[in-house]
């Protein structure tokens, strides 16, 4: 593991950011209407060291979905506070930092969604995924997971999917990362945290079991804004994907029917990893994703004819994990 000592001799980059909020939250699940039931933030200075750490427990105010994984129940969060009522608190660990997270567009969205609804915005600005940087420092990992990441720096996980012990374990591991970064003269990958600013004052009706489609919710049908537009693709079409192969950066994606993910975090997850993301179906695209192939929708239709691959959203997942970079121009 590096220490300030691989890096002594060499200027820090005066662009890196001053500061790092590392966060992990546990929740209901992933879909838009689930909600935060635990949040830990380990703030960083410049360099990466840690500074203090928090850690708090939130009553979702409904189940607490899967709680084989989080072991948190209903008895224990429900003297737990309301989001509302640490906001303010969270927001104190986030001012002015850089938001540090394992996945991060996932930790950012249930984040941002918690505050529209207590009608407030988080203080940060900008976001780094330590899977992006990963990928950018290209660390030979097996995978993508946190547990890989920690055990290639040393970092002994203790309590997985428990928000404070995955937060220290990033931790740790972000520093080594910052300092490869900051010995090889690595651009960090940061990404803009765009707040949302419009919420349906309309309770939720939790239904377990079911996912909102696309384009509605269960805090009411016009709460969210339409799709944002999305910036062009900088890699170009390697072309279809086959069965079996990885992805690669450039590959044209298109999504049909409803997801267990949040559409919008899917398809931010893809952009991130370097795939575009289509609105429809042609002879250009390299997959659908979809997780009834059966249905007769324009975009399913359009795939049989084109012989366009199809794979559900599982395997999509899975293979989001391990994106091959794109081909270098000549």
């Amino acid at each position: 593991m590096l220490d300030d000592r691989t890096t002594a001799a060499t200027a820090w980059p005066a662009a890196y950011p001053q500061g790092y909020a590392v966060v992990d939250v546990e929740t209901t699940g992933l879909a838009r209407d689930d909600r935060i039931i635990s949040a830990a933030v380990y703030r960083l200075d410049a360099r990466g060291n840690v500074e203090d750490h928090w850690y708090t427990l939130v009553n979702p105010e409904r189940d607490p979905g899967p709680v084989w994984i989080h072991g948190l129940t209903s008895d224990v969060l429900e003297g737990a506070p309301l989001f509302g009522d640490i906001a303010e608190e969270f927001s104190e660990r986030l001012d002015g930092r850089v938001l540090v997270a394992h996945n991060a567009i996932f930790d950012w969205s249930m984040i941002s969604r918690e505050y529209a609804r207590a009608s407030a915005a988080a203080p940060t600005r900008q976001r780094l995924c330590t899977i992006a940087l990963s990928k950018e420092l290209r660390l030979p990992l097996p995978n993508h997971k946190l547990e890989s990441l920690a055990a290639h720096f040393g970092v002994v996980q203790q309590r997985a999917h428990h928000a404070l012990d995955d937060a220290r374990v990033l931790a740790e591991a972000f520093r080594p990362s910052l300092h490869t970064a900051a010995r090889d003269g690595v651009r960090l990958p940061l990404l803009e945290c765009r707040p949302l600013t419009e919420w349906s004052d309309s309770p939720a009706t939790p239904r377990i079991g079911y996912q909102a489609s696309y384009g509605q919710s269960a805090y009411g049908q016009s709460s969210w804004r339409p799709s944002r537009k999305r910036p062009a693709c900088p890699y170009p079409n390697p072309g279809r994907y086959e069965v079996g192969q990885a992805l690669v950066q450039g590959m044209r994606v298109a999504f049909s029917g409803d997801t267990s993910v949040d559409r919008e975090l899917l398809e931010d997850r893809a952009i991130e990893a370097g795939l575009h993301v289509a609105t429809s179906v042609s002879r250009l695209t390299s997959l659908l994703v979809t997780n009834d192939p059966g249905a007769s929708t324009s975009k399913t239709v359009k795939a049989k004819a084109y012989g366009t691959p199809v794979i559900d959203e599982a395997a999509f997942t899975q293979l989001l994990r391990d994106v091959v970079p794109a081909p270098a121009s000549e």
